[in-house]
């Protein structure tokens, strides 16, 4: 019996230990800011005024101007927080960005319409492969690897300021 509780515990050991960790550590600088340009399809993980990493992004796919409403296809311009993340997003990995700010339910509200949500940064499945470059709902879209990256740089209350 002994035997057999040594052997289960050594096979639980080894298993734990084969399995891949979905959020690599970060030890480098901190992030104090992302900006994202989508004039030029890009974002900046910035320490201060240094570009500790840049990526090519997807954007929504009415990329041009700011989100005003639920539905329109654009990526909000302005400058919010990253404030949430989801580990299991159908998306990969996704970090949350505090779209809409008082201003912009302010003025969709204005117009009698629902100024949207749920913008984030996040990867590509599989089945979004072949997708154009702007393909979301109005997120910023990046590889796998590099949201793997982007997960474990950026921290809730980072600002970030998207620009057209």
């Amino acid at each position: 019996m002994r035997i057999l509780g040594v052997l289960l515990m050594m096979t639980l050991g080894f298993g734990l230990a084969g399995c891949a960790n979905k959020f690599p550590t970060y030890n480098g600088p901190e992030v104090t800011q992302v900006v994202v340009n989508k004039g030029a399809r890009r974002m900046y993980l910035l320490h201060h005024d240094k570009v500790l990493e840049d990526y090519d992004i997807g954007l929504g796919f009415a990329p041009e101007g700011h989100k005003a409403f639920e539905g329109d296809g654009k990526t909000p311009e302005g400058t919010y927080l990253i404030d949430r993340r989801n580990p299991n997003s159908k998306f990969y990995l996704s970090i949350g960005v505090s779209y809409p700010n008082p201003d912009d339910r302010a003025f969709a509200s204005s117009q009698g319409k629902s100024p949207g949500g749920d913008i984030f940064i996040h990867g590509k499945p599989r089945e979004y492969r072949d997708a154009p470059r702007d393909w979301t709902a109005g997120c910023i879209a990046v590889t796998n690897r590099e949201m793997r990256q982007i997960y474990s740089m950026v921290k809730d209350g980072t600002p970030i300021t998207i620009t057209q």
